[in-house]
């Protein structure tokens, strides 16, 4: 376990996968991620890399040959080297193998930084290409956040608004994980979308070039919460296990194919293409209160 930490937040993280395990405030007591609850989800932050979502049958072209990755890609269960740590910072690395070529045929430094500053965590994904050709990727987040947040208050009385009103369309799973080609309205008032676990009953709720560049946990039942910031990401999804404890938010640069992709990676909605020896970064940021 890796541990970074300041006078109000303390973050524990796993080399396998560089996941997330725990966010716990010490000024208010409250520890503001998932425990993994295996009876649900054993996940609490996944890593997305080299893709997000689903594949159709689990498959992309490239330069003529098949490869085949399953759901949300390999990163999330592979163990990564611990590249620096310091008492507030942390940054993981993981770099292509002979396995990894098998299934994603570019060479690649995927490297995530966590740091923490006052009440703030931040979580940057920085890709770079070693490479001497074009390489085609997808990066998220799959933090899951415990709700309720604290004893006496119940799942319902929590909600999520974003700093934009305005009409938000979720782009629909099918059965086999990929997206449908229409959007279909999701009932809001003004940017407020109320949580209850009925919500995620269909799978997750995908967003496509979202106006708002923040989200936020909030109840009328308590003061405490978060603000989310997912700036820079094209899609953000947001999932829970049906009838499980939590939320997931998921800032995504990449997308699940839709029912009509020819499988190209080339050709792939909301792929990434890096040059020869450039880097790739984006982050989010969460305030707890």
């Amino acid at each position: 376990m890796v541990t970074i930490e300041n006078e109000m937040l303390k973050i524990d993280l796993m080399p396998k996968g560089a996941e997330l395990q725990s966010i716990f405030h010490k000024m208010h007591n409250i520890t503001y991620l998932w425990d993994g609850d295996p009876d649900y989800w054993s996940k609490r932050s996944p890593v997305l890399f080299p893709i997000v979502g689903t594949l159709k049958n689990d498959t992309f072209f490239y330069e003529g040959r098949d490869y085949h990755l399953g759901r949300h890609g390999f990163a999330r269960d592979m163990v990564f080297e611990i590249e620096k740590k310091s008492q507030s910072e942390a940054i993981f690395l993981l770099s292509d193998s002979e396995q990894s070529l098998e299934h994603f045929p570019f060479q690649f430094e995927l490297r995530i930084k966590y740091s923490v500053e006052k009440n703030r965590l931040s979580v940057e994904y920085i890709v770079k290409n070693p490479s001497e050709k074009l390489i085609y990727f997808s990066v998220g987040g799959h933090p899951a956040f415990k709700v309720p947040l604290i004893p006496g208050t119940k799942y319902s009385d929590y909600y999520l608004q974003f700093n934009k009103n305005e009409p938000l369309s979720r782009w629909p799973i099918t059965p086999e994980g990929l997206i449908e080609q229409k959007p279909v309205a999701v009932a809001v008032d003004s940017n407020i979308l109320p949580l209850t676990h009925e919500l995620f009953y269909k799978d997750a709720l995908v967003f496509k070039h979202l106006k708002s560049s923040k989200v936020s946990l909030k109840s009328e039942k308590t003061g405490h919460g978060f603000d989310f910031d997912f700036s820079g990401f094209s899609f953000l999804g947001l999932w829970a296990a049906k009838n499980a404890n939590f939320v997931c938010i998921e800032p995504w640069c990449g997308i699940a194919d839709n029912r009509e992709t020819n499988q190209q990676i080339e050709d792939k909605e909301g792929i990434n293409k890096l040059s020869p020896d450039a880097s790739f970064a984006r982050s989010w940021n969460v305030d707890f209160y």
